[in-house]
């Protein structure tokens, strides 16, 4: 009964065994499984997108425009092209017969000084503008041409006195005198001659483009932007050039910040644009003598250095003038030596014989 017992017991034993081997075997199996599975969905999963990076691009600040300026005057042009564009200097008559004159009031530089007998002329030198009524036009001097030589411009005139033909037909120059050239000039029926030869800037531009002067290369002067000072120096200036049909006045006037001209004790006017404003006003002296050429003419010296007055913005500034020789171009510098910008705009140079009395005074 025992064996029997002992038996039995040994059989539950072993099962009991071959249970457990058999649960654990199994529980294995199911980590091997398990973890293939995992093994299967990783390796074929699909692949994660990766976050998009936002990549921002500073966009460069774009230049400013090139601003462009003429050398004659000092203004804003339009392009690059116009700072060389051709100049023309016109001789203009200044005889009571003779005004208004016009065309005038536009031009960019206008020198003055004694042709003949104390009558005052006028060379008046255009770029950017183009009045399309010019005169009287009239002969020219040699020291005009002294005058026009620096910059690279043609030469409006009806004859001249002998030195001065002489030198603007030498072939350095840009001569378009009407007696060579009658078809780009007329005579006005309203007045009589000599007074009454008049131009265009239609008739002159085709004649320029013609002979091929179509452009000027020069040495400008420094220019600034004008305001009106604070405290003005000189707001009335009386110019003595000879007598009181050619002495000149200014009256500053600050809106504008440029200078009423007054010519034989009335308003200088224009005929065609009214009165006369330039942004600056120079007078220079010079010593002015009677020499003989085709008879005895005016000769004033424009070499070498002078004193000058620049009034601009209401005020005056003491400066020196200087001309190494013809072809160098007028300077006006401080008592430092440095040149003196000008006001944007007309510039209006007198030059006064100084040693006949000429001068300025200014209140």
């Amino acid at each position: 009964m025992k064996s029997l017992h002992k038996n039995v017991f040994g059989r539950i034993k072993s099962w009991v065994h071959l249970h457990h081997t058999a649960t654990f075997a199994l529980a294995g199996t199911g980590v091997v499984l398990a973890a293939g599975l995992v093994a299967f969905v990783l390796l074929f999963q699909a692949p994660q997108a990766t976050p998009a990076t936002t990549v921002v691009t500073k966009k460069p600040t774009p230049s400013p425009p090139p601003i462009y300026y003429s050398p004659l005057t000092g203004e804003k042009v339009p392009d690059e092209a116009s700072t060389q564009a051709a100049v023309t200097g016109i001789m203009i008559e200044n005889s009571p017969d003779a005004r208004p004159q016009s065309g005038l009031k536009p031009a960019g530089v206008v020198f003055e000084a004694i042709a003949e007998g104390g009558i005052t002329r006028f060379l008046a030198l255009y770029q950017q503008a183009k009045p399309q009524l010019i005169g009287p036009v009239r002969s020219v001097r040699l020291y005009y041409v002294d005058w026009v030589a620096p910059f690279q411009a043609s030469v409006a005139h009806i004859g001249g006195s002998k030195f001065a033909l002489n030198e603007v037909r030498n072939g350095k120059y840009r001569d378009i005198d009407q007696f060579f050239n009658a078809g780009s000039y007329w005579r006005a029926t309203d007045r009589y001659a000599p007074h009454n030869v008049y131009t265009s800037f239609e008739r002159l531009d085709a004649l320029n483009q013609k002979k091929g002067y179509t452009t000027s290369v020069f040495t400008a002067w420094p220019r600034r932007d004008g305001a009106p000072a604070k405290t003005p120096t000189a707001t009335s200036i009386d110019v003595k050039i000879s007598g009181p049909l050619y002495n000149s006045h200014y009256d500053y006037d600050a809106t504008s910040n440029t200078y009423k001209r007054f010519e034989g004790g009335a308003p200088h006017n224009d005929r065609e644009a009214g009165q006369i404003t330039p942004s600056v006003v120079i007078v220079m002296d010079t010593t002015m003598n009677l020499i003989f050429e085709d008879g005895y003419r005016e000769q004033i010296t424009t070499t070498g250095s002078g004193r000058a007055r620049i009034f601009q913005d209401g005020t005056i500034t003491e400066a020196t003038w200087t001309k190494k020789d013809r072809g160098s171009q007028i300077s006006f510098t401080s008592a430092d030596g440095k040149e003196i910008p000008l006001v944007r705009g007309q510039t209006w140079i007198t030059a006064v014989p100084a040693n006949q009395g000429g001068g300025v005074v200014w209140k």
